[in-house]
């Protein structure tokens, strides 16, 4: 321990300041703005007429769609005939602020846009018109909807929560989407609809310029936009480019003013940038592997919309963080659907296949391929099943990748280490899930989506849960509130983390790992760092370092816990969350059982019983997401100290128990 002493001469508050003056003192990277003038991108769209699909007149490429995804998406179809678009009503938007509910304005607002985006597609396909009157009136209802925005979302606006004010249209996530529907709905079936009256197409582009094109050109204030001059911003989320994707779209394909359409174009992509240059050069989502699929993902799907626009002249795809930034999803991959979860996101994910395949092919990049064709080889294209808004399934439908499925596969990374966003994944074989998986975080306490999470990790066996990272609830009023950190599943004592006299983590930027270490080699793999700075004052602790390692001589996890206080810590827990019976074998063991199937193997964790005695807590699962990821229950080993010192060592070990 004595090696870590000269460090805690650099104070919280130093370490905070040194920080802020290398993030200041980052030159920004401008990808798109450098590359790219509002002069340029004029001249670049403006060469030919942008037509990047075929419309539902030109039937050949439509009936030339494989027979089962066409069979599957018109039956989806057929049975929409017969249902009513589910209404939507001012007590049903007031139940965010009367009860803190979102869930049940917003199924039934993406449940008519889902049966409109069906619809589109199967008359597309078909070309007999007999869905078009159901098509007409969905485009109906949304556009008189008060707004496209969800409640949960709507407190931008000056007057606050509640009801949408008509006369302030903002665009958040939900009503770009909507845009998105409607304009490439305007652009595959214009002549269709224009025979039925003229006023349709009117329409549809009326509430475009009203909701989407008029805001975003008149305003430059909106929150994810970032470009408000001297407005410090700790993180920028995904957001930023989902936003952009789905407004660059409208814009391509709706807005007849070609000097405000390639104004707005450099404004998206300088918007782009501001996401951009908040990246670690390593390419790190912060958000979590659930939140690249609008981070990255949507990053990737706006780089296509002006790769394709441009005819290949608007290219960034050779630039080191655009190709790490795409690498992320790959690295986070465990097993099945499991991926390396923190933050807002589930243990199991379904990825968007088709992009991340897609996103491969233009990086030319053989794992985020292997990742994108296995997630693929999941969906089931005979039920009518797509993924994503129609940007992603227009995309999937005749943008199909070429490769060759005997040469490619998913690659398991045995070792990945990301410096800048402080992620470690530690594989006891490389390609294999045999044997254990160790993965663990560092960095701060304010990111978008946050935990209070620093210095979590997470193991699997077999690629199977052992210890782990439980992931967030279904979202509600106080998700995003001032209140969020009463959600335990937010909590660090929720985490694989200690508690130090009673306090847990911290939310804030200063709340942050120091002293990160990491060293890898054939043997093993591991992570050092100082949590200290992540809890508050109350805590007492000058420093205190975790060390996650994996050896794979000896086939074991080992967590070594070291720390050093001014006088002696009174209490301290440690925590570690499972899926999987433990069961008491002895005063310095546990056994942790893991239950897939018929199949069922476990993991001896063992420990010092003179310096931490477990307690296990069963922790009965109401919340539906959560039982999705889980199961009924999840258990809390509560590790507490048993003597009052000013600095102790602690060790833990997890071998498999052979049979």
């Amino acid at each position: 321990m004595m090696k870590y002493q000269w460090k805690n001469r650099w104070n919280k508050i130093g370490w905070y300041i040194l920080t802020v003056v290398i993030v200041l003192h980052a030159q920004p990277r401008n990808i798109l703005t450098s590359r790219y003038s509002v002069d340029q991108i004029q001249t670049i769209i403006s060469a030919k007429p942008w037509h990047p699909y075929p419309t539902a007149s030109e039937r050949v490429p439509w009936t030339n769609l494989p027979e089962s995804f066409k069979t599957g998406i018109t039956k989806k179809a057929e049975l929409l005939l017969k249902k009513e678009y589910p209404a939507l009503t001012a007590t049903l938007y007031l139940e965010f602020v009367r009860i803190g509910d979102r869930q049940n304005y917003e199924r039934p607002c993406f449940e008519r846009r889902q049966m409109l985006e069906t619809l589109v597609i199967a008359e597309c396909i078909e070309g007999r018109g007999r869905f078009l009157d159901k098509i007409v009136d969905g485009l109906w209802l949304i556009s008189e909807e008060s707004s496209w925005i969800v409640p949960a979302h709507i407190g931008e606006q000056k007057a606050g929560r509640g009801l949408p004010d008509v006369q302030e249209p903002l665009v958040d996530l939900f009503s770009a989407e909507t845009g998105n529907l409607f304009a490439w709905t305007y652009y595959l079936l214009n002549d269709q609809l224009q025979k039925i009256s003229p006023l349709i197409c009117d329409r549809i582009y009326h509430e475009l310029q009203e909701r989407i094109i008029i805001p975003t050109s008149t305003r430059d204030d909106m929150w994810w936009m970032h470009l408000e001059k001297g407005k410090t911003v700790h993180y920028i989320s995904n957001w930023t480019p989902w936003i952009c994707l789905n407004w660059l779209a409208v814009e391509l394909l709706t807005d007849a003013d070609l000097v405000r359409q390639t104004k707005m174009v450099f404004k998206i992509i300088t918007i782009l940038d501001r996401f951009l240059n908040s990246y670690p050069d390593d390419g790190g989502c912060n958000e979590g592997p659930y939140y690249w699929r609008r981070a990255g993902g949507s990053l990737f799907d706006c780089l296509e919309l002006l790769y394709n626009v441009s005819g290949g002249k608007i290219n960034v795809y050779d630039h080191p963080l655009v190709k790490n930034i795409g690498r992320f999803i790959a690295y986070s991959y465990i097993n099945r659907k499991y991926f390396l979860n923190f933050g807002d996101a589930p243990a199991q994910i379904d990825i968007p296949a088709h992009l991340v395949l897609r996103y491969g092919e233009r990086i030319n990049d053989a794992d985020l391929i292997g990742l994108g064709w296995e997630a693929e080889s999941r969906q089931n294209m005979s039920a009518g099943e797509l993924e994503g808004s129609l940007t992603r399934q227009l995309d999937l439908l005749f943008h199909p990748v070429a490769v060759d499925t005997h040469s490619i596969h998913v690659h398991l990374h045995r070792d990945v280490w990301l410096p800048q966003t402080e992620m470690m994944v530690a594989r006891q074989l490389e390609n294999s899930n045999a044997g254990f998986y160790l993965a663990a975080i560092g960095g701060y306490n304010e990111h978008s989506h946050n935990h209070n999470d620093v210095g979590n990790f997470i193991v699997y066996l077999d690629g199977d849960p052992l210890f782990v990272d439980v992931g967030v609830g279904t979202y509600t009023a106080k998700t995003f509130s001032d209140d969020r950190y009463s959600i335990w599943t937010m909590q660090s004592a929720y985490h694989n983390l200690p508690t130090i006299n009673g306090a847990m983590q911290k939310f804030g930027i200063q709340y942050r790992s120091q002293f990160v270490q990491y060293q890898q080699s054939d043997s093993q793999a591991s992570m050092t760092l100082d949590i200290s700075g992540a809890y508050p004052s109350i805590a007492g602790i000058k420093f205190w370092n975790r060390t996650v390692l994996l050896d794979r001589s000896h086939q074991e996890i080992r967590i070594n816990e070291a720390y050093r206080a001014d006088t002696a810590v009174q209490s301290f827990t440690l925590s570690l969350m499972t899926p999987c019976e433990v069961v008491s074998v002895g005063s310095d063991s546990l056994m942790v059982k893991i239950q897939q199937g018929k199949e069922e193997k476990s993991a001896l964790l063992c420990f010092d019983h003179r310096q931490i005695v477990p307690t296990v807590e069963q922790i009965p699962l109401e919340d539906e997401k959560l039982k999705h990821a889980w199961g009924d229950r999840l258990f809390r080993i509560l590790f507490r100290g048993q003597k009052k010192l000013t600095s102790d060592e602690i060790s833990m070990t997890v071998t498999r128990l052979r049979k």
